[in-house]
């Protein structure tokens, strides 16, 4: 099965745990029926290729896989009912259904598909993880995004923090080369921007209420950093988490390098945690103005003043900005006008990164979502932003 560049690189890649963001068209279940085979040439081989629903899998690759490998002399026995394929070295490649994950428990597989995971249940990886164990099985997932707050981005960004067992990639629909650009340009002319990127450029795209929408993956970017001379910080003092995000100035750009979540903690223990990590810089912290009256530590002591006594420099106005002018702050240094970006997360800070891509308004209203935790970390960074750059 000849492959084209973009499958090439996917396939060649020796990571337990693979990820195909690809736009229509790209050629994923070619790829899917490829590695399967590939896979199962091997003796004694259980192999699964996973589709949201069992007539999904049954349209979309049963009856190829069948052909071909039938065609190639491989299959000894072809099970209708089950629909699996026994192959002559005694493997075994069957079509699995994620609706029906409970009955995946207890296997032993070697490899497994998940295609168009972003329309399965996320339990479907809890119970299939686990077959994969004993033989330290391999796992491919395709598919193209359902938006920011879908599981399948979870999944994506798994290789930030585990580069040793994932890796992901990202491919358009022309890029795949099976669909002409005219074809694709028509496209583009018939459906709305979002959908289309979605579609065909394979793009993340924010979902409805986003509150950060000027945050895009061109926001996040490395800058390695020991011991920076200075260290900006905004604070959130709910204790559940307290929440820090932790920047550093270079020209006209603040580059976060760092976050700190700590539940069920207090400010002397923030303030601990930042001197452990930061001995030698210069500490200015941004918290939230109420910080002036709150106390989460014993003794009675404020907040800033538990933060001033600990010799850093604290940047906090008498009152609350309106939270819309910090958001608007937020959104200019991210992207502004021009389109430039003042505003760069170091790929570490994921729940920096997640609060940016997930935190959003309550339905039909202009108030930030309190209840879904993801305001803990943005409110830090708001509480900063307004205040450097107001």
């Amino acid at each position: 099965m000849a492959l084209s560049d973009p499958q090439r690189l996917i396939a060649s890649s020796t990571v337990r745990f693979r990820v195909a963001i690809c736009g229509r068209r790209f050629g994923k279940t070619f790829l899917a029926m490829r590695e399967l085979a590939r896979f199962a040439r091997q003796p004694q081989r259980t192999c699964w290729f996973i589709a949201p629903t069992r007539s999904q899998g049954k349209g979309i690759v049963w009856e190829q896989l069948k052909g071909r490998l039938t065609d190639l002399n491989w299959v000894t026995k072809v099970n209708e009912s089950e629909l699996t394929l026994h192959l002559r070295n005694g493997s075994a490649i069957g079509i699995r259904s994620a609706d029906a994950f409970d009955r995946m428990r207890g296997y032993s597989v070697d490899f497994c598909v998940f295609d168009e995971f972003a329309d399965m249940d996320p339990e479907v990886w809890t119970a299939v993880r686990p077959t994969l164990s004993d033989k330290q099985g391999h796992a491919l997932f395709i598919g193209t995004p359902k938006g920011t707050g879908n599981w399948s981005k979870e999944i994506f960004d798994m290789s930030l923090d585990h580069a040793d067992s994932w890796a992901s990639w990202q491919f358009t629909t022309l890029e795949g080369g099976r669909v002409h650009a005219d074809e694709i340009a028509a496209a583009r002319s018939e459906m709305d921007e979002r959908t289309f990127r979605q579609e065909f450029e394979a793009t993340f795209e924010s979902y409805a209420g986003r509150i950060y929408y000027a945050f895009d993956r061109a926001n996040v970017q490395s800058l390695k950093v020991d011991q920076p001379e200075a260290v900006h910080i905004g604070m959130d003092f709910n204790i559940d988490p307290m929440s820090a995000t932790i920047g550093v100035r270079h020209n006209d750009t603040l580059h976060i390098v760092d976050e700190i979540r700590m539940f069920s903690s207090n400010t002397q223990e923030m303030v601990s945690e930042i001197k452990s990590r930061y001995p030698r810089s210069k500490i200015w912290v941004y918290p939230d103005p109420a910080a002036r009256q709150r106390k989460t530590s014993a003794g009675g002591a404020t907040d800033i003043s538990i933060l001033t006594n600990a010799g850093f420099v604290v940047k906090a106005p008498m009152s609350h900005d309106p939270v819309r002018d910090g958001i608007n702050a937020v959104n200019s240094r991210l992207c502004d006008a021009a389109g430039k970006r003042h505003l760069l997360v170091d790929p570490k800070c994921k729940y920096t990164i997640e609060a940016l891509e997930r935190h959003a308004y309550k339905e039909g209203t202009s108030v930030p979502d309190k209840d879904s935790g993801y305001d803990h970390m943005s409110d830090a960074l708001r509480y900063m932003i307004s205040y450097i750059c107001p």
